[in-house]
């Protein structure tokens, strides 16, 4: 069985809405493959799918937004953004560093919390995946406010 990764989002999130892509790759560093794009898709589609696949396979599949940026300025916000953000955890894993407040032992198992349910759990049919890349390219000819 491989892994999924993708954003947790709240169910109101407007970035649920966005196109999703999904990039499949190994699981561990010991293959050497470039990894494999697919998408756009409807975030339930791209989700199913990466399940479906990663299920026995041992693949790594990272499922996140497609982000439809169309100008050079757009881009150089979402970079920005995207390097505040990594400086941030940066900042943040500096303070948790053991050597500033000691050595703790294990506190228990973790615990997985708010797993959904609303996602489907088994591959979308492709007229299904095709009707959401038509609503796909519907959204990303239309401008954004």
């Amino acid at each position: 069985m491989g892994a999924l990764v993708t954003l947790e989002l709240p169910d109101d999130s407007p970035i649920r809405t966005l196109p999703w892509i999904i990039t499949f790759g190994p699981l561990d560093d010991s293959e050497e493959w470039e990894p494999v794009v697919c998408g756009p898709y409807e975030r339930p589609h791209a989700l199913a799918l990466a399940e479906s696949v990663v299920a026995d396979e041992e693949l790594m599949a990272v499922v996140e937004p497609l982000l439809p940026r169309v100008s050079a300025e757009e881009i150089r916000a979402e970079i920005a953004a995207a390097q505040l953000a990594v400086e941030a955890e940066d900042e943040a894993a500096d303070l948790d560093d053991t050597s500033i407040y000691g050595d703790f032992e294990d506190l228990g198992e973790e615990e997985v919390i708010g797993e959904s349910t609303d996602e489907p759990r088994h591959p979308p049919d492709p007229t299904e995946v095709r009707a959401g890349i038509a609503r796909i390219a519907a959204l990303l000819t239309t401008p954004t406010p």
